[in-house]
């Protein structure tokens, strides 16, 4: 798949799963706008792309990671299938596809002068449904056949970071999914090293 560009490497590691679904889920993807998506407004590859080419790091990690801990504990084999890692982390920002839009942003220039420059805001008017939460829901109302695992480890993928102002019992649901879910775990760690070491700015 080198060869590849980063869309058609994606939609081929998708379909290399065999999952029900996964054409139409294929077909919102490209109608909300996910393949020139930006991963975010200004931290990690916001850029046009940057949504695909994060999920494809994510992606590529989590199945690095799978085989590691696999070698050093067999068990894990059965809890953590190929195709559910591929599917929970090629689509656990499939929240992200719609709510980004271009604007104009001022920048100060290396001279010190402001400057209008390109950019993204985030927009969570069209479906307003949460990040992991979003995600499960927008895949099943597609007709993908996600198992219990790959909608917890979607739901959960931001971990801590989901429950600001959340309540005892959003807190209790996420301890018990790490606890009998080793496919959260992986998809969140998968997650952290992606944006924070391979999608890390050189500049920064």
């Amino acid at each position: 798949m080198e060869n590849m560009n980063n869309k058609d490497r994606f939609i081929k590691l998708l379909r290399s799963t065999g999952r029900e679904g996964v054409n139409e889920v294929i077909d919102e993807l490209e109608s909300l706008g996910f393949f020139e998506a930006p991963a975010s407004t200004r931290f990690h590859l916001n850029c046009e792309g940057g949504l695909l080419e994060h999920s494809l790091n994510v992606c590529d990690t989590a199945l690095a990671v799978r085989e590691v801990m696999i070698a050093k504990d067999e068990s894990l084999r059965d809890l953590l299938p190929k195709d559910s890692v591929i599917i929970a982390s090629l689509l656990h920002d499939t929240c992200k596809a719609d709510i980004y839009k271009r604007v104009m942003k001022k920048r100060k220039n290396a001279f010190g002068v402001w400057e209008d420059v390109p950019g993204y805001d985030v927009d969570y008017s069209n479906f307003p449904m949460g990040h992991g939460e979003k995600s499960v829901i927008v895949l099943l109302c597609c007709g993908l056949a996600l198992t219990d695992d790959e909608m917890m480890a979607i739901r959960w993928h931001m971990t801590a970071w989901d429950l600001a102002f959340q309540s005892p019992e959003m807190k209790g649901n996420l301890n018990q999914a790490k606890e009998i879910c080793p496919l959260l775990t992986l998809i969140q760690a998968a997650d952290g090293l992606a944006s924070n070491m391979l999608e890390r700015d050189p500049e920064k």
